[in-house]
């Protein structure tokens, strides 16, 4: 593991790639569009919307490593540094990142300028939210990716047991019963008497604090613990002491139990894409018995980028590829509303916020303008590179204490020893 993160480090120092970078520009007869993923929702939205017509006679090769255990950015690594000497039809020319690891790509001759090497323009660019393109701006200010989504989160609830426990399932109603953490709290209290989990489990919330941090996991070379990661810890000791929450672990089979039909959760906090591919639709699932809301605080959580590979033979097609299904305003419109997507289009999403739009699974809720100012509020001040691995860290440390093995000394002990056996340039 350390050699991986060590070479993944030292990808702004590798030469050859930086003239890589500058001959990708002169070249433009490749056949193969060679587009590195980890799962089909970008493939399905490529094949839907993005017209056929203008792929001439290019074959589109999508390459699906699972993010699991770091097998997608062990591939992509493996295969970038191979760029240079790659054959014509077998270079990479579109790869994809998440947040957590965004940071590890875009300061490095890796990854094309948006603009001056791809081409978009900044009229292209203006209704994208802002926060999609601070993830992607590297220390000089250059643009290395884009996105079609934005990910602002909510609380998702049942309608059902809001009727129940607060006497309503309105989302403006339940929003004013969970408007901070204090009363949270209180009908987190009310939920358990009733017979229900406020949340599935232990990482739940987690999203909702580390996306509020006022200063990221690390500072020159040390370890900072922010408030907001002491406060998702104290509160989640509460709640599994208390029993506010079922024990799960997020993505186990305990924590999509819960939103089954006979589940006992009342709520989750995501953003759209977890409703579309987290949350169960099939029979027995509660497919319309859910409801969406802010929540205590305004958070964002994931996304997905589309980076031009430096050494890429397709540059004018990843132009048109990122124009279309990142830029184009009507598209990003019919993926919001066929799709479920909050799209990374502001004038896009006042469109759908504003029209007769209803989502099923949400009770026919137009649930997309409550997104709007939230995406417009973000900001991504204090990301590192290091925070996926901190982040992953940290809630697997923390799950012994939660559950009551061991001390809250301990956890963050194991915590530190975990994070500097693959960050060993850090320190405490």
């Amino acid at each position: 593991m350390k050699k991986l993160v060590a070479a993944a480090l030292a990808v702004a120092s590798v030469v050859t790639l930086m003239s890589c970078s500058k001959a990708s520009k002169a070249k433009e007869d490749g056949k193969v569009l060679n587009v590195y993923v980890w799962n089909d929702e970008f493939s399905a939205r490529f094949n839907n919307y993005f017209p056929a017509s203008k792929l001439g006679d290019v074959k589109v090769n999508f390459v699906q490593t699972p993010n699991a255990d770091n097998a997608y950015q062990n591939k992509l690594d493996e295969v970038l540094l191979k760029q240079e000497k790659a054959a014509a039809d077998d270079k990479v020319d579109i790869f994809l990142v998440e947040a957590d690891y965004a940071l590890k790509y875009v300061d490095t001759p890796y990854t094309l300028d948006v603009k001056k090497d791809i081409g978009l323009t900044d009229e292209d660019l203006a209704n994208q939210f802002k926060y999609t393109k601070d993830i992607m701006t590297d220390s000089k200010g250059v643009l290395k990716g884009v996105s079609w989504q934005g990910c602002p989160g909510g609380f998702i609830y049942r309608r059902s047991y809001a009727k129940e426990v607060l006497g309503t399932d309105d989302p403006a109603a339940v929003q004013k019963a969970i408007n901070d953490w204090a009363s949270f709290d209180s009908v987190a209290a009310k939920m358990k008497a009733a017979g229900y989990y406020m949340l599935s489990g232990y990482d739940d919330a987690f999203r909702v604090f580390s996306d509020n941090v006022t200063s990221p996991w690390v500072k020159g070379n040390k370890i900072v613990i922010d408030d907001q990661i002491k406060a998702w810890v104290k509160q989640t000791k509460e709640y599994t002491s208390k029993g506010y929450n079922n024990k799960a672990s997020l993505w186990s089979a305990e924590s999509t139990q819960g939103m089954m039909k006979d589940g006992k959760v009342f709520g989750y906090f995501a953003p759209a894409w977890f409703i579309d591919f987290c949350m169960p639709h099939d029979e027995g699932s509660a497919f319309g018995d859910w409801a969406f809301c802010k929540g205590p605080q305004g958070f964002s959580w994931g996304g997905t980028w589309l980076c031009g590979a430096a050494g890429s033979d397709n540059v004018a097609l990843i132009k048109e590829v990122m124009k279309v299904l990142t830029c184009d305003t009507d598209v990003m419109a019919k993926l919001a509303m066929e799709m479920g997507d909050f799209a990374n289009n502001s004038v896009a999403m006042q469109k759908v916020a504003t029209s007769d739009y209803k989502n099923d699974f949400l009770g026919g809720q137009n649930h997309v303008a409550l997104f709007i100012d939230s995406a417009a509020s973000i900001k991504k001040e204090c990301m590192s590179m290091y925070d996926q691995g901190m982040n992953e860290k940290l809630q697997s440390s923390m799950k012994d204490y939660f559950e009551g093995l061991i001390s809250e000394d301990e956890a963050w002990n194991n915590f530190y020893t975990a994070v500097l056996e693959i960050y060993p340039n850090l320190s405490k």
